[in-house]
């Protein structure tokens, strides 16, 4: 069973409104600027970097409601979530420590690094059309590490993986924060690896790299959208499953969605809250089969196709199986 896990937070449409944050970043001990800190908000596209004196601005409206990430290299990363009630922010980064990273590097794991490769790759990035498109721009800030013990592939970075998705041209900045792929059998001899589960956590930004003609790149990026799990989810919001083409199973046998699917207003009017009656099949154009199934009681999701709490909800099958080379901003499709 896979779980997918990235940070998450929570998107709330309301009326398009132009606000900035402006700030400074410093080393907390020199008390100095940091020249080109990165700034921006997770899962998005909007973003910019601190001039010579550490200072910044970035517009956004109040559709954007994910972290603020202030990163740096050999930092630190810091997230602030109530930007909104400050009226200027002052970030304080401390220097990192990468002594377990040193400890990975010089470790003997039974596994060459092209082996701790081929498996991060198809675990991080996936392995679909889409997928492999992709390519990995400084894979060689990777640390990996492999425990035979457990049989666990653990990955690390000391600066955000760079990630270029040819075919739907965004160049994906990830800043992994926590990566574990664990295998119920594993033959080294015969390279066999078969995947338990897998999940990752990290921040993540989206630089859109199109310029001049959009037509084959959007033709791809909604062709990525179509059956994701940010599409399902959607779909879940707006109560229109029927509509985006998918069908609802319980033990092999096709249901009403709404008889196992309990949708209901949340704690706004903009989140709403989603139960389950038990686990679900999901058929998708009649061809991508998964299936669903919550460990808690309720979740709650938006608008933009978000979900939380993560942990608790698990999905297999196609839409379990999608990994990072088949991901949008969270905002795309819905910028009006």
């Amino acid at each position: 069973m896979t779980n997918r896990l990235t940070l998450f937070f929570f998107i709330i449409p309301s009326i398009l409104l132009s606000q900035s944050i402006t700030g400074k970043v410093i080393d907390k001990v020199t008390q100095e600027p940091v020249e080109t800190a990165s700034i921006y908000f997770d899962q998005t596209t909007i973003g910019t970097t601190t001039n010579e004196n550490g200072e910044f601005s970035i517009d956004y409206t109040d559709a954007v409601r994910s972290n603020l990430v202030i990163s740096y290299l050999g930092y630190q990363k810091v997230l602030i979530t109530d930007y909104r009630k400050l009226d200027n922010i002052l970030v304080e980064l401390e220097v990192a420590t990468n002594a377990l990273d040193e400890v990975f590097v010089n470790f003997d794991d039974e596994l060459t690094r092209q082996q701790k490769l081929r498996l991060f790759k198809k675990e991080f990035i996936g392995t679909s059309r889409f997928a492999n498109s992709c390519i990995i721009l400084n894979e060689d800030k990777l640390v990996l590490y492999y425990d035979g013990k457990d049989n666990t592939l653990y990955a690390s970075s000391e600066e955000p993986i760079r990630v270029k998705n040819r075919a739907i041209q965004y160049q994906i900045e990830f800043d992994i924060i926590d990566f574990e792929a664990s295998y119920r059998n594993v033959d080294i001899e015969e390279n066999t690896f078969i995947l338990n589960s897998v999940r990752y956590l990290g921040t993540t930004f989206y630089k859109d790299l199109t310029n001049g003609s959009k037509r084959k790149v959007n033709r791809n990026r909604n062709k990525v959208y179509k059956g994701s799990v940010q599409h399902f989810f959607r779909a879940l919001y707006n109560e229109d499953l029927k509509k985006e083409s998918y069908q609802i199973y319980h033990k092999n046998k096709k249901v009403e969605e709404w008889d196992f699917i309990k949708i209901s207003e949340g704690k706004t009017s903009s989140i709403k809250e989603l139960r389950l009656k038990s686990k679900i099949n999901i058929l998708y154009k009649k061809s991508w089969q998964s299936t669903m199934e919550l460990k808690t009681d309720h979740i709650y999701i938006d608008v933009y196709g978000n979900y939380s709490p993560i942990i608790g909800v698990y999905l297999t099958g196609y839409l379990g199986n999608q990994r990072l080379g088949d991901t949008l901003p969270s905002d795309f499709g819905l910028e009006k």
